[in-house]
């Protein structure tokens, strides 16, 4: 009866979203596709019960027992950071029940940052996010859900990953493209996504814009010119990351792509043949972590998901985001070799320069906003 009402308590929430169960008998774990997003389970306990059990992420951890001290907390997340994730979650299982006795659960969710807020905003009750951009974590704020000045109750500002923007090459470079100005010449097509449907592709956008404040004493007429001539050399606006690398990677079009330089590394890792370029004029790109207020004082989860937001910045597990491309918040994260390994990016601006998401968003990526205003430039 209890595996009855677990399923029962579930199946209101895949008819909302329109999803399925999917059982994988090897591992005993399920998964709850959420229009189209990933819903892997990660546990970590020890003792029997009827339930069915999922090892933690990692798949080191022994099947969490009935004990009342029992807790779960659901982490929904932009889809780069899961591999972090999933070695970060076991290292915190253990020390948290080492420390307090407890087992948790982790239910972990995946999928485009602007899709996971609004499946959050329409009722999957996320305890913990790390999304993409922190004005998709302000939308959660407008909603009711996160506390205002949540950036404030946790380290960082609540940036937890960050990366730059990389421009990828063809294989040896042969257009010699080094720099955000080479996207601006007569013989070079790239590809990026369109930032109206995006959060990755406003990145891009602020990067070139960005890089050409910096060239012209912070001349927004300059600014607006160049970025303008950028982007009459796009060859596919493609609607998000994902589909503007298959542009750029499998199907072949354009001679440079704008993505997050994690992203690349992370492909190569898995054996990719690319070639990137960081340009020294850059922009640091902030993934934030925060605590859904409003969820987690209704599941009672508030101590342990504050801790676990906490974990994520200790060295050992900004070690995790280090060995998939991300850079690291300070000097103490990660080894020199491995921060040696990343192009040096000196002249790095951030999101606060250009004050602040609320700011970007009205003047750049609202109808009629800047970005508007470019791209019909860009068709004259």
């Amino acid at each position: 009866m209890k595996g009855w009402r677990f399923q029962t308590q579930w199946a209101k929430t895949a008819q909302r979203f329109q999803a399925f169960w999917t059982p994988r008998s090897l591992r005993k774990s399920v998964s709850l596709f959420v229009i189209g997003v990933s819903l892997s389970f990660a546990i970590a306990a020890c003792g029997g019960g009827n339930d069915a059990s999922t090892p933690a992420a990692g798949g080191n951890a022994s099947p969490v027992s009935n004990s009342a001290k029992d807790v779960e907390l659901t982490l929904v997340s932009y889809a780069i950071p899961k591999a972090a994730h999933d070695a970060i979650i076991p290292k915190f299982v253990e020390q948290w029940k080492r420390e307090k006795g407890q087992n948790v659960t982790f239910k972990q969710s995946y999928g485009g940052s602007g899709s996971q807020t609004r499946a959050v905003i329409d009722g999957l009750e996320a305890d913990i996010t790390h999304l993409a951009l922190a004005a998709d974590t302000e939308k959660l704020v407008k909603a009711g859900l996160v506390n205002s000045g949540w950036e404030a109750r946790v380290s960082n500002n609540g940036t937890v990953a960050k990366t730059v923007a990389a421009i990828v090459v063809r294989p040896g470079n042969p257009k010699n493209v080094k720099t955000f100005q080479d996207l601006t010449r007569d013989d070079v097509k790239w590809v990026t996504a369109d930032p109206k449907t995006s959060g990755g592709a406003r990145w891009n956008f602020l990067v070139l814009w960005n890089d050409a404040l910096k060239r012209n004493n912070n001349d927004e007429a300059k600014a607006k010119e160049f970025v303008t001539q950028a982007y009459k050399n796009v060859a596919v606006l493609a609607k998000d990351a994902r589909e503007s690398t298959d542009a750029f990677a499998k199907q072949g079009q354009g001679d440079a792509l704008i993505q997050y330089e994690n992203e690349v590394i992370l492909a190569k890792q898995k054996g990719e043949a690319l070639d990137y370029v960081a340009p020294d004029v850059n922009i640091s790109i902030d993934t934030p972590v925060a605590i859904v207020d409003k969820n987690v004082d209704k599941h009672g989860t508030r101590e342990v998901a504050e801790a676990f937001a906490k974990f994520l910045f200790t060295p050992e597990a900004q070690a995790e985001f280090l060995k998939l491309g991300f850079r690291p918040l300070d000097s103490a994260a990660g080894t020199k070799a491995d921060t040696a390994k990343l192009p040096p990016v000196t002249k790095l601006s951030s999101i606060q320069d250009f004050g602040g998401w609320s700011n970007v968003q009205t003047k750049f990526f609202e109808d009629g906003g800047v970005f508007d205003q470019t791209l019909a430039a860009s068709k004259q």
